[in-house]
């Protein structure tokens, strides 16, 4: 009787199976069940590859395969090597989650979970199965997981924090289909991919609760460029480097701190008409809450909006109270 080979009893969760034996008679009847492919694998590269059936082994069949071995000089009669890789074409589902910094260096925590099948049996062997000999469901399953996760790891990084929170459903939906392409190159499909979770430090929740509450996504992402920039201001000994970095915040932000709200820029920038036999009179100087972006009394040592502690250089600058140098002058705060 010839020789039978087929996936014996698959799980609905197994993704693929390799036949035991690589040596192959011709005239075994190869079994495929519905919802599957059997791919031969020999030297690197898949040759022939069969969708549900009873198909009996000849060189008729296998076209690519019997070529191959006749250049090698195999007898029509011999025994042949190859692998079989039984395939599950049906839909799998699967468990994402990694950490990675957006665009402000805010660490960002993810997880979710993801459906995909295999659409290219051929390109999916090629390149998954056989080129990492990877020839059981869990090391598929493992190298598919970590394949996601440095992808979104890659694509979340292009994204600012304020995005990932504040617009999840547009940043999921551009991610996946840039997903999808790389999938395409491995064989597979991805059906469907969700977060179900996205986190950061108590720090960047802080600030995006205060951005979800004024709407100033610029001016609190400025904010933490200045208290970052101050931060490694106290870090460095060099005068010289103090120096060439304090010249960088008031070119962003203006002399004296963080920039106005909208209206009253234009209120500074055009002032009521004096008559003309009035002397000209400066504008009074505003400061504003390095954390909130609330207008603060000069000299004040709390924020009458978010209550935080601020700290005043001796030069009339207003800095974030754990700045240990300012950044608009350059003074540093004793210890």
């Amino acid at each position: 009787m010839p020789k039978v080979i087929e996936w014996p009893n698959p799980g609905p969760d197994d993704i693929v199976w390799k036949y035991p034996s690589e040596d192959i008679e011709w005239g075994s009847v190869l079994i495929v069940h519905e919802w599957e492919a059997a791919v031969f694998y020999r030297d690197g590269k898949v040759y022939d590859v069969f969708r549900a059936g009873r198909h009996v082994l000849t060189t008729l069949n296998l076209p690519l395969l019997g070529k191959a071995l006749a250049a090698i000089g195999y007898g029509g009669n011999q025994p042949f090597k190859a692998t079989i890789v039984f395939v599950s074409l049906r839909q799998h589902r699967g468990m994402f989650g990694g950490r990675t910094q957006t665009t402000e260096m805010a660490p960002l925590k993810f997880h979710g979970s993801f459906y995909f099948r295999i659409a290219d049996p051929s390109v999916f062997v090629n390149e998954v199965v056989g080129g990492q000999s990877l020839y059981t469901t869990d090391e598929v399953n493992k190298y598919v997981r970590g394949y996601l996760n440095e992808l979104l790891m890659k694509y979340l990084a292009g994204y600012s924090i304020v995005d990932v929170f504040l617009n999840l459903d547009k940043v999921s939906t551009e991610v996946k289909l840039r997903v999808m392409e790389d999938f395409k190159r491995l064989g597979m499909e991805l059906i469907d991919l969700k977060f179900e979770g996205v986190d950061t430090t108590p720090e960047w929740r802080e600030k995006i609760f205060w951005i979800r509450q004024t709407g100033q996504a610029a001016m609190v992402l400025q904010m933490e460029t200045v208290k970052q920039v101050a931060k490694e201001l106290g870090k460095s000994p060099g005068a010289a480097m103090g120096t060439g970095m304090v010249m960088v915040p008031p070119l962003l932000y203006g002399p004296y701190g963080y920039p106005p709200p909208p209206q009253q820029a234009q209120q500074q920038a055009q002032p009521a008409a004096a008559p003309a036999t009035a002397a000209p009179q400066r504008p009074q100087q505003k400061y504003f809450c390095p954390y909130c972006g609330a207008e603060v009394p000069q000299g004040a040592k709390f924020c009458p909006n978010c209550g935080k502690r601020l700290k005043w250089c001796p030069n009339g600058h207003l800095v974030p109270y754990e700045a240990k140098v300012c950044p608009f002058c350059g003074y540093k705060f004793p210890e």
